[in-house]
């Protein structure tokens, strides 16, 4: 049976894509969320996690945030090298979030303010430092700043997730995760 598998650096990300992942694909493909202790443990533990994982027919996502790293690619390079040798590259796909996972809330600030019920949000999204917050250095300060500390990583993470539109493109790193999902799900 198809399973789709997340390999996440942090439970911030599971919290969202619990909530995302449903409303993404259904539940026709069954999702597991497997987070590790930050991106070193990701890292270290990658390859053993994949290789030794029983279901041959899962699909992995890999999601990881760039932080301070200053080169997208070259992250993405060296991670899908670490799962070059687990002999199941084609079903492994990596996604990096730029900066940041709060990069995606920020590209999409109808959701958080729908989610931590805050009034007037939505109506800053057309200022310039948001229409592309992949270029937002903090995104995580940012969104707390933005939300008066109403935002928290898990909690706030989970609700935001519930009415992230799909099809919002503003964070290019969103919309490749979203991709991503979708392949995953559906291909054979």
């Amino acid at each position: 049976m198809s399973e789709l598998v997340f390999l996440l650096e942090e439970a911030s990300a599971k919290a969202m894509l619990e909530q995302l992942v449903p409303r993404l694909i259904g539940m026709d493909v069954p999702a597991r969320y497997i987070t590790f202790e930050g991106k070193q443990d990701l890292e270290k533990q990658l390859e053993r996690r994949i290789r030794g994982y029983l279901n041959p027919n899962a699909r992995f996502i890999v999601l990881r945030d760039l932080d301070s790293n200053p080169n997208c690619k070259k992250l993405k390079t060296n991670l899908l090298a670490k799962v070059n040798s687990t002999g199941k590259t084609a079903q492994i796909l990596v996604r990096i979030a730029c900066q940041e996972l709060e990069a995606f809330y920020l590209g999409d600030l109808e959701a958080v303010a729908s989610a931590l019920n805050i009034k007037l949000l939505a109506g800053q999204q057309n200022k310039k430092r948001f229409r592309d917050p992949d270029s937002i250095v903090n995104p995580k300060r940012e969104l707390k700043t933005l939300t008066k500390d109403e935002y928290t990583q898990v909690s706030g993470s989970r609700l935001i997730g519930r009415h992230l539109n799909l099809d919002n493109t503003r964070s290019r790193s969103f919309a490749h995760l979203v991709s991503a999902i979708r392949k995953s799900a559906y291909s054979d």
